[in-house]
């Protein structure tokens, strides 16, 4: 069982939806739970169209989401209905945890509950707000209220559009004049998928605090505004350090002894400013640039044409890292200090203008990745900036403007690494680059256009390519920035308290071969957690796909792992799973399986169909197996003794008794599109780095 699916992964994830809803629709009458299908509905296709698309991760923001703006804004139902949205959704996140499809990264059920119920009173607020209504649901409830169900299909909407053209139909111009105007203005609930971020580790809290301690740029922050301190220093009239203040600050600084910056260019760097000999212009550019960071961080103000240290930052600057984190938390906002030029040298920057998006990206691009070639950087950067910039005429792939304009963004890079070397943030060395940096230049979906690919043929096959991999404390700020844009970013060592069969249903969908071997040995190491509490988690799984998957991680992750398959070939409840792992492996021969366990693998795979496909899929299986023979045949599948009674129950209802007597029509749980009830799919959108 599946809790994560791609955009595009259409069928496979209504799939999944129908079995989590008639699973959970069983459950909730078990137990006496509130349920109902359409609002269990509406909490799984909310999370399937956001940011990470996890439909077992709740956390306060998305129980927040899911209340205040996806119920209000997309779910057509009478309005007590509606109110029972929160209790409804305690009976699913109740119905997760109690399944082991909890993602163990999110709320505890506890808090879950908690977090619910600090959001009640806001809710019924929402509900009463008929601009938090979707364009989809303000027409659907419009039909509604005029006898027209649009849920009937092609021919009901034909017939509202008629009636609106008619003036038979009235509804609120104001209501929808502001729901326009917030979908106009972004107010989009339907997330864009991000692309997947690969797991990462952190060292210890005290060796990040001693490498934000080492920075460079943090002891000159520190000393630039002790420098300019509470009496303050001298400007100009156009607000920039006089000459003689700016030699006072270089002493200050020590800029002399710092190595020299680590070039992209094959030019001297102070042609970026001028004359190649020009080194003067090359400092004031990093003495104005390192004042321009400290205004940012709030450490320094200008007032009545002099720099004063902020009263208010003495406590960060007496703590390295703090500073560090908010010197890199502010630096997508320096874009127009970065790439600034005297007037006449050179044109206005590309990268300015976008550089608070383009530097994001960047980091992202970075992220969890071991030394990228900064030129193959350098030439995502253009094109990004090609897209940021249209109403450019950039001119003809040769033309003297267009070459212009790239070296000026290969330029502006550069200073964008200086400045990320010296805070401490990225690691440059030189060597050859990856040979994966190659060979998808061949791919057949490939963005980069014809001359930036030839160019990158060209650079990447050179013995001393630069090289840029993010440290620690970039890892750790920009992991924050993930989780905060609600995107999964997972940590090594941040599963190994989450319970067993929690642990293995993340492993399996979301860690890489080698990841997942390092947690689940973390997992291991902890006092108390051993093999067999993993083999209990399978055990006790009530989905034969999950089950399947987390017998996987075990056999590929573990040493023994194999072997241990080997072993549960005749366990009572395992066996059937590690039969049909052990004949995927083409470690047992069908021919040499006895009839009982013959029925139980076929026990398993019909099963597993029935999750995958749905009862009809199954149904057409079985016919073309069996013909006529097909209900003796499930009968016989369901009395070989398969251990998950609630997977047979279903086969029994849903399977056996439609081929049992004439064929009738299958009464499912609802399965309707994102949104519940008309909600459009969100599929096809580009995801995010």
């Amino acid at each position: 069982m599946r809790t994560w699916f791609q955009p595009e992964e259409t069928e496979e994830f209504e799939a999944a939806k129908a079995v989590l809803l008639r699973r959970c629709l069983a459950w909730a009458e078990e137990h006496g739970r509130p349920a109902d299908d359409l609002l269990f509905t509406a909490a799984v296709d909310a999370r399937h169209q956001s940011r990470d698309g996890r439909l077992a991760y709740w956390d306060e923001t998305q129980i927040r989401r899911f209340l205040l703006a996806w119920v209000p804004g997309h779910v057509v139902a009478p309005r007590e209905l509606l109110d029972l949205a929160p209790e409804i959704l305690r009976t699913y996140l109740g119905y997760l945890a109690a399944t082991g499809l909890r993602d163990p990264r999110g709320l505890t059920p506890a808090e879950a509950d908690d977090a619910i119920t600090r959001t009640v009173p806001e809710f019924q607020k929402a509900l009463d707000d008929p601009h938090l209504q979707g364009l989809t649901k303000f027409w659907a409830a419009t039909a509604l209220d005029h006898g027209i169900d649009l849920f009937e299909g092609p021919a009901a909407l034909a017939a509202l559009q008629q009636d609106l053209d008619a003036g038979r139909v009235h509804y609120d111009h104001d209501v929808l004049a502001g729901i326009l105007q917030a979908h106009h203005q972004g107010a989009d609930l339907d997330g864009e998928r991000a692309f997947l971020q690969p797991p990462i580790a952190l060292p210890p809290p005290p060796a990040l605090t001693e490498a934000t301690g080492r920075s460079r740029t943090v002891r000159r922050l520190v000393a630039l505004a002790n420098w300019a301190g509470k009496e303050g220093r001298p400007l100009t009239t156009s607000g920039t350090l006089p000459p003689d203040q700016a030699r006072d600050l270089r002493t200050v600084l020590n800029d002399g002894e710092d190595a020299p910056p680590v070039s992209i260019l094959d030019d001297d760097p102070a042609a970026w400013y001028g004359a190649r000999d020009d080194r003067d212009s090359a400092d004031a550019f990093r003495l104005d640039l390192l004042v321009a960071w400290a205004k940012r961080i709030r450490l320094v103000r200008t007032s009545k044409g002099r720099l004063y240290q902020v009263a208010k930052a003495a406590p960060l600057l007496r703590d390295p890292e703090a500073l560090w984190y908010r010197a890199f938390e502010v630096l997508p906002e320096l874009g127009p200090e970065l790439a600034r030029s005297a007037p006449g040298q050179r044109p206005a920057s590309l990268v300015a203008s976008a550089f608070s998006d383009l530097l994001p990206d960047l980091l992202n691009s970075m992220y969890g990745m071991d030394d990228m070639p900064v030129v193959r950087l350098a030439e995502t950067v253009w094109l990004a900036c090609q897209e940021f910039t249209e109403h450019f005429a950039l001119g003809e792939e040769e033309s003297p403007l267009r070459i212009l304009w790239h070296r000026q963004v290969t330029i502006d890079l550069e200073r964008t690494f200086e400045l990320l070397s010296d805070l401490g943030a990225v690691e440059l060395t030189r060597g050859r680059a990856d040979a994966l940096y190659l060979s998808d230049l061949d791919d057949e979906d490939q963005e980069l256009p014809p001359d930036s690919i030839e160019r990158l043929r060209t650079r990447l096959a050179e013995p001393d390519v630069l090289l840029a991999r993010l440290t620690p404390p970039a890892l750790r700020a920009v992991r924050e920035r993930l989780l905060a844009e609600g995107r999964d970013a997972p940590l090594i060592g941040e599963l190994s308290t989450a319970s067993a069969g929690e642990l293995l249903g993340v492993l399996a969908q979301h860690y890489p071969p080698e990841e997942t071997a390092t947690e689940l040995n973390a997992w291991l190491c902890r006092p108390g957690q051993d093999v067999e509490d993993l083999l209990q988690a399978v055990r006790d799984c009530p989905f034969r796909t999950r089950t399947a998957a987390m017998l996987t991680v075990l056999a590929e992750a573990l040493p023994q792992g194999r072997a241990l398959v080997r072993d549960l070939r005749h366990d009572p409840v395992l066996g059937p799973a590690a039969v049909s792992l052990l004949m995927d492996d083409g470690e047992i021969d069908p021919g040499a399986l006895g009839e009982r366990e013959q029925l139980l693998l076929g026990a398993e795979n019909f099963l597993t169909l029935l999750e995958l496909g749905g009862p009809e899929s199954l149904i057409d299986q079985l016919r073309t197996m069996a013909g006529g023979d097909a209900y003796e045949l499930v009968q016989a599948i369901l009395a070989a003794g398969h251990h998950d009674t609630v997977g047979l129950a279903e086969m029994r209802t849903l399977v056996a008794e439609p081929l049992r007597g004439p064929r009738s029509h299958l009464r499912l749980v609802s399965s309707k599109p994102p949104g519940a009830r008309g909600r459009p799919k969100g599929t096809g959108k580009r995801r995010k780095r």
